[in-house]
């Protein structure tokens, strides 16, 4: 268990968008140790005030779509406005135009927030999935998030991963078979996202979550 202690002050106002999707638990108390002040709430009027908006996500893309119908717009108009919003592992691949998800299942497209243009693809057939475990992160460009982080390792579950139309979105890869994006960001830098987990990424993932409180702070 990690001895890392939380800070003594609230740094950031963040809210974490329950859509009905999502580890929020432990999302929750990983933001709290790293000194955010968190509301979890299915009411975009509480994006007004945020200093940071968190979209977690765990399932299908296509469900995850469904049920943030009603926070499209809200999200749309807070990421217009400059507001950080930190997509992870579904939630990361919300941010993208669209999923190959949808169409393996046989639903269809199903368009997604559309923040980070791109596709989120399936991992080749003979590669195990869902991928599952510890991964190498390779920090690819400067990013406040991944400050800290280059060569450390981060937990993954995934059986997609992001495909972004500009190779300058992926602040970091890593490898499973083939090099995929392990963090995404738009080109203001402002919407970004973990294929990974930071809740249970142990210090690596501290380091992320404390990472975004800053940059939202400072915001």
């Amino acid at each position: 268990m990690s001895t890392t202690q939380p800070p003594e002050e609230t740094l950031a106002d963040v809210v974490m968008v329950d859509y009905g999707l999502g580890n929020l638990r432990s999302a929750m108390r990983g933001l709290e140790r790293a000194g955010a002040n968190v509301v979890v709430s299915d009411d975009p009027a509480d994006f007004d005030d945020a200093d940071g908006i968190v979209l977690p996500g765990v399932g299908a893309f296509s469900e995850g779509m469904e049920n943030a119908g009603p926070f499209r717009e809200p999200l749309a108009e807070a990421a217009a406005d400059g507001t950080p919003i930190f997509g992870i592992c579904l939630g990361m691949q919300m941010l993208l135009t669209s999923s190959e998800e949808a169409d393996h299942a046989g639903e269809g497209e199903v368009e997604g927030l559309d923040f980070i243009p791109g596709r989120n693809v399936r991992f080749d057939e003979g590669q195990k999935v869902p991928h599952m475990g510890w991964n190498e992160l390779n920090v690819q460009r400067d990013h406040p998030l991944v400050e800290g982080v280059d060569g450390e390792y981060a937990y993954f579950v995934h059986s997609y991963y992001a495909d972004p139309d500009d190779e300058d979105a992926v602040v970091a890869s890593t490898d499973y078979g083939v090099e995929f994006p392990a963090v995404v960001a738009n080109e203001e830098g402002t919407v970004f996202g973990t294929q990974f987990h930071p809740e249970k990424s142990g210090e690596t993932g501290l380091t992320i979550l404390r990472n975004f409180v800053e940059f939202c702070a400072e915001r």
